[in-house]
């Protein structure tokens, strides 16, 4: 009975250190996600306790005192344990320090304690404190596991959840067949069978958890490729386009002031373009470090959809312009659309320290292509940004002024800025005429095109206190109608 017992776990001990080697090796093959170390070093450990535990069942002689070498194994079992909660409480938030530390040092006194009860308790009292523990742990990965579903459904999960509230029936039988069995056992032999059964199958279950477990990672792995291979292939086909557009430009008037219009464009469309490589380059970064927790990913995603959104809404727009296309217009919030395009220039307004004063009635409302006119703003306070950046003003402030007027609504952006160059003003919104000695001319250009294709108007003036002010005019959507 002896070499039986020793048997099933020396075969669940190479069953999980087979699972261990093999994707040890799958985790040096890829970069996209590696998998996490509280499961690794939990399989670890109980591969360990399985050997240990299996060799001193071929050695022992009185049950009820075993040597030391099975406070060893248990010890590697409660440490795999407590290593596979902290996994499932990873999948849904940070482990803190405190945590660990607590856990870490219940480690520790689990070695005390279960020292002392292999000198002065039963095989029975071991087993019930050995049940007890399992079934807190098993609880605790069921509720981590069952969150987690809620928020990103896997089948994998599920098999998870399944293992363990198997392992937890399991653990909780043998618990009450030594409690009602009454039981008092020195030999391996007098063992019950059924206490033998579920034990074994306790530990099956346990194997089954860490499979679905690497399934799981596999199944991350195959997500993240297909979400990096998704967006790679989104921004080859706005390059293409982009290309295209260019394409389409340069075939129509091979002249210099055509080349240098579709040299303007592309930088128009690098800026979206540019953020959106940036951005995939530091998700893959991440994933490689496997530092990546589900808030950064969704919030990284959402950035690459909306630069992604952006760059489609320039290239549509530029489409648009230059085949005398119907402009598709809907009816737009003003403020709401300012506040979007603020959020886009946030990272750049708050690293040059500028302050934004806004002031804005309520029910805005213009007919218009929300693309088109979130363009012509985000054009209008990056030139206020620029034009801040190079300026010696030590308060650096830009003012966004919107009302009615009649029955139009008038937006004003102001900086307190060094103005516009008396040489230049007269010449502000041609084709390819700039006053910045990197600009293209497209811009203000691109800017007026657009108001004025929605039966609106745009000018400047100098602002009060230093600086230009830009004054965009559009019908009011509600006088209109």
């Amino acid at each position: 009975m002896k070499l039986m017992l020793a048997l099933y776990f020396f075969i669940l001990a190479i069953i999980q250190m087979g699972l261990l080697f093999g994707i040890y090796h799958y985790y040096r093959s890829q970069n996209l996600a590696r998998p996490n170390l509280y499961w690794m070093s939990s399989l670890t450990l109980s591969v360990m306790a399985l050997a240990i535990f299996g060799g001193g069942i071929l050695t022992i002689e009185d049950i009820a005192r075993p040597e030391f070498n099975f406070t060893i194994a248990n010890t590697f079992f409660y440490g795999a344990a407590v290593l596979q909660a902290l996994f499932c409480q990873s999948l849904n938030r940070d482990v803190g320090k405190p945590v660990k530390i607590s856990l870490v040092v219940s480690i520790a006194l689990f070695l005390v304690i279960f020292e002392w009860l292999r000198n002065e308790s039963t095989f029975e009292i071991r087993t019930a404190f050995m049940c007890v523990l399992a079934g807190f742990f098993y609880a605790w990965q069921i509720f981590e596991v069952r969150i987690k579903r809620k928020t990103a459904p896997s089948s994998q999960l599920i098999y998870m959840q399944y293992a363990s509230v198997a392992e937890l029936f399991f653990a909780t039988g043998r618990l009450a067949i030594v409690i009602v069995g009454s039981l008092s056992i020195r030999q391996v032999e007098q063992i019950p069978q059924i206490l033998i059964l579920f034990t074994i199958a306790q530990l099956v279950m346990n194997t089954l958890s860490y499979i679905a477990i690497g399934s799981y990672w596999a199944e991350l792995i195959a997500y993240s490729n297909y979400k990096s291979s998704q967006e790679n292939q989104e921004i080859k086909t706005l390059l293409k386009e982009r290309e295209t557009l260019i394409g389409s430009l340069l075939k129509v008037n091979k002249t210099a002031s055509t080349g240098a219009l579709s040299a303007a464009i592309a930088h128009e469309l690098n800026q979206p373009l540019g953020a959106s490589s940036l951005n995939i380059q530091f998700l893959q970064k991440k994933l490689s470090e496997g530092q990546l927790d589900p808030m950064l990913q969704k919030e990284i995603l959402d950035t690459l959809l909306a630069d992604n959104q952006r760059a489609a809404g320039i290239i549509r727009s530029l489409r648009s312009i230059f085949s005398d296309e119907k402009v598709d217009s809907t009816k737009i919030d003003l403020a709401e659309l300012i506040e979007a395009v603020l959020s886009i220039a946030k990272p750049e307004i708050t690293a040059k320290s500028i302050q934004i004063v806004l002031s804005i009635e309520p029910h805005l409302f213009i007919q218009a292509n929300r693309g088109e006119i979130q363009q012509v703003l985000l054009n209008l306070i990056n030139n206020a940004i620029q034009a801040l950046v190079t300026s010696s003003q030590l308060a650096k402030k830009i003012t966004i002024d919107a009302r009615h007027v009649g029955s139009a609504v008038l937006l004003s952006i102001a900086d307190n800025g060094d103005g516009i160059p008396k040489a230049s003003q007269d010449h502000l919104f041609e084709l390819l005429t700039s006053t910045k000695s990197s600009g293209m001319g497209l811009g203000l250009w691109l800017c007026k095109h657009i108001v004025t294709r929605h039966g609106g108007s745009i000018g400047f003036e100098p602002n009060d206190g230093g600086g230009v002010k830009f004054l965009v005019s559009f019908p009011d959507a509600i006088g209109s109608t």
